[in-house]
């Protein structure tokens, strides 16, 4: 069966979430028994977000083969629960790199080179290329940005070509405003998106419509006359409470199965697997038990900046069947003001990663607070490099204890960068990247919670635990509880009573509503369990 194609592209303004509406129909096909698998292009001219500022673009989601990729990858695999690759990634500085390297190299002798057809040609030669190497039933791309938008426009004119080739589906994804003054819902700019679109040579097959409130009757109609579609491929894509449950709402619409008629498949839904898919979600909507649990970031104020951990923590609660109201605090605050004011009362505390040494001082007050209240503590990268400081200081008496990314001359030098990245002189995918397998000891927490001896976890850092100080650390009871497998470097680490575990990995981007990450289980479990001893 020839790989079929469906294409998202989203008008009128960025963030609606085009990202949750391709993992949510990669979810339904999932449902119905079909391999699907996400591409994704992003129009800027990096080669890949690697280097970007978390507060301009989210998240970083790194890949077990080390690719560093937007954000909506870890939808995409928290939807999927499947591992997906960095050619599934396709960036404007990728394409326009391969487009120079191939003049260079002579490959485009006699021709000038163009964006149509030299830099269309070259998106389509990897879309393809996935195809034929992976073989999956469907491939979802979504296009970064908006319609209209100049960094995109030459990949719209290669889907379109695309589809002249292969059997596809296109998906516009819009909103609808809901204005108080009118009491009604507009549809004017998305009409204008429309006509940017089919300018484009594209007739959307299906329009997603984002709003607030469930879409009305008189804005559906609207929107099926101006996209020149049904009224019944006009889909409802109002706020919900959890993303996870949007594809039952799409359920509920008939979406799958007008979208699997578009296809030409036949199979039935797996009704069980729905179910469960259902149960989740219902956890995660209905509660039996709650906790909170503070986040003390350095990028706090976008919230994008940690959407794995967050997803992670929902994740977790979903299968103790608990609420998880995450309280969000700035590290730089707890430098100027009382940390136990705004510690007070949680349940349990994540460090999460980051770099530069803004707010770090705040991060190792709120560790310290941590530890000394028995507060339930989990340290994920520059998290569990600020658990290291914080012990050796306060513990060890090593009082001038720091890593060499934020003190160069520390005394104390209890973090220092990592030996082979001593000599890199480019920022852009050259850190510790990827899945890296460790050795868990066998009395540790972290064993107790993988359930096994041999585990691999994500990285993305420069900096790691000096062993010239293992010696004085576990003199003073810091379990060091994982290491890599040739025992180099310090992977884990626990405090001797309570929970509190660090770990140089980020274990959050391999979380999965089906399979939570076992750290974040047993934060939210440790925290339930204080919460309940306190009843």
């Amino acid at each position: 069966m020839p790989t079929k194609y469906i294409v998202i592209l989203g008008s009128m303004m960025s963030g609606l979430g085009k990202g949750v509406v391709t993992s949510s129909l990669l979810k339904l096909l999932d449902l119905y028994g079909y391999s699907a698998l996400p591409m994704k292009f992003d129009g800027y001219l990096n080669y890949d977000c690697g280097t970007m500022n978390p507060y301009r673009h989210g998240e970083v989601f790194v890949l077990d083969d080390k690719s560093e990729v937007d954000m909506d990858f870890g939808i995409y695999e928290r939807f999927l629960d499947k591992d997906l690759t960095g050619d599934l990634s396709i960036t404007g500085g990728k394409l326009f790199g391969s487009v120079i390297a191939k003049e260079r190299k002579g490959e485009y002798l006699g021709v000038d080179v163009q964006i149509i057809p030299h830099l269309t040609n070259e998106a389509i030669g990897m879309i393809e290329k996935v195809e034929r190497t992976r073989k999956p039933d469907v491939i979802i791309i979504e296009v970064g940005g908006t319609v209209g938008d100049i960094e995109n426009s030459y990949f719209i004119e290669a889907v379109r070509q695309l589809a002249l080739r292969h059997p596809t589906v296109f998906i516009n994804l819009t909103y609808a405003p809901s204005l108080e003054v009118v009491g009604e819902q507009k549809t004017k700019p998305a009409q204008v998106g429309f006509r940017l679109l089919l300018q484009s040579g594209i007739r959307p097959n299906f329009v997603v419509c984002r709003s607030e409130d469930s879409l009305t009757e008189k804005a559906r109609q609207k929107l099926a006359l101006f996209a020149n579609i049904e009224e019944n491929r006009v889909i409802d894509d109002s706020d919900t409470r959890t993303i996870y449950g949007l594809p039952l709402h799409f359920i509920e619409q008939g979406f799958d199965r007008l979208l699997m008629k578009d296809l030409g498949f036949s199979r039935k839904i797996n009704r069980k697997r729905l179910e469960e898919w259902k149960g989740s979600v219902n956890r995660i909507l209905n509660p039996k038990k709650s906790v909170e649990i503070a986040i003390v970031g350095k990028y706090t104020g976008l919230r994008d900046s940690y959407v794995s951990v967050k997803e992670a923590l929902i994740h977790a609660g979903s299968k103790l069947d608990a609420g998880v109201k995450i309280k969000w605090i700035e590290s730089d605050g707890l430098e100027k003001g009382d940390a136990n004011e705004k510690l007070d009362g949680i349940g349990g505390l994540i460090v999460p990663g980051g770099f530069g040494k803004r707010g770090i001082e705040g991060m190792i007050k709120a560790i310290e607070y941590a530890r000394e209240n028995n507060i339930p503590f989990l340290g994920l990268c520059l998290g569990m490099q600020c658990m290291t400081i914080e012990y050796a200081r306060d513990v060890c008496g090593l009082k001038d204890a720091n890593s060499t990314e934020f003190e160069k001359n520390a005394k104390d030098k209890v973090i220092y960068l990592l030996p082979s990245q001593r000599g890199v002189d480019r920022k852009g995918g050259t850190m510790r990247l990827g899945l890296w397998h460790c050795k868990l000891s066998r009395n540790s927490v972290s064993y107790r919670l993988y359930g096994k001896e041999k585990i691999g976890e994500r990285h993305r850092h420069r900096y790691e635990f000096n062993n010239k100080y293992a010696g004085v650390m576990e003199k003073n009871g810091l379990v060091i509880a994982g290491t890599t497998l040739d025992k180099k470097l310090v992977e884990f680490i626990e405090w001797p009573k309570g929970f509190g575990v660090g770990t140089q990995a980020h274990p959050e981007l391999r979380s999965r509503l089906t399979g939570p990450a076992p750290l974040f289980l047993g934060l939210v479990s440790a925290a339930l369990k204080k919460k309940s001893e306190k009843v």
